[in-house]
């Protein structure tokens, strides 16, 4: 149930999982490996055929990288098939260890460079964020900057989910990115989201956090104090 829920939610086919478990076995994630089409299909079960196809079907979805040649197949497995895959480890993990499906990732706030209430407040976006994540964001973004490494890990492993896409658009002057978000609380008290911009001026040690209120005036924060933010799957 938890693979077929992560697949309905990433609309991604259930049976790549299998296959890209086998292909990381062979050590496929860490590097690249050579495997014949009908000894992969020895250690899935399938018919060398049908190997063949569900090779080309994860090549298709970016899932692996692959060179065929005539004494085989040199494949990888894609940043995108490891998200995949972590998703899964993830989820049966929350089963397993009795892990909650939350994130917690701490960073200290600083001034941005004040292009959030921009884009927060374009109205396309913004009948967006109220009707998928059930509020009316303020125009502007709290700011966090990832500064230790347990947290820069935890900021890899939302990576491998989906979150609550904000799709694009396009006016006569320029084209705005799909935009990625989860719901999200603050501080163990303030609901809001984080967004991730498919285009962004910062990299990924920096969190950007949206709310129905302006989270600095109403948490009385100044740059760099400590927020905590639980991310929700």
């Amino acid at each position: 149930m938890v693979i077929k829920n992560l697949m309905e939610n990433s609309k991604e086919d259930p049976r790549d999982f299998f296959i890209l478990y086998k292909l990381a076995e062979m050590g496929a994630r860490e590097k690249v490996v050579k495997i014949s089409t009908k000894f992969l299909a020895s250690r899935i079960g399938l018919s060398q055929q049908s190997a063949s196809r569900r090779l080309i079907e994860l090549e298709r979805k970016g899932l692996i990288h692959r060179t065929v040649t005539r004494e085989g197949s040199f494949i990888k497995i894609t940043k995108t098939g490891e998200n995949f895959l972590r998703r899964v480890y993830l989820g049966l993990s929350a089963i397993f260890e009795g892990k909650p499906h939350s994130i917690t990732i701490e960073g200290r706030v600083f001034s941005g460079l004040g292009e959030g209430a921009y884009y927060v407040s374009r109205k396309i976006y913004r009948k967006q964020f109220v009707e998928k994540l059930g509020f009316d964001p303020y125009p502007g973004t709290l700011n966090l900057k990832i500064t230790d490494g347990r947290n820069a890990r935890l900021m890899m492993e939302l990576d491998a989910f989906p979150g609550i896409e904000i799709r694009g658009f396009r006016n006569k002057s320029r084209t705005y990115g799909p935009v990625r978000c989860f719901h999200a609380v603050i501080n163990g008290r303030e609901k809001g989201a984080v967004v991730f911009a498919l285009r962004s001026h910062y990299n990924r040690n920096v969190l950007e956090v949206i709310a129905p209120v302006c989270l600095r005036k109403h948490l009385k924060l100044k740059d760099g104090d400590k927020v905590k933010v639980e991310v929700l799957l």
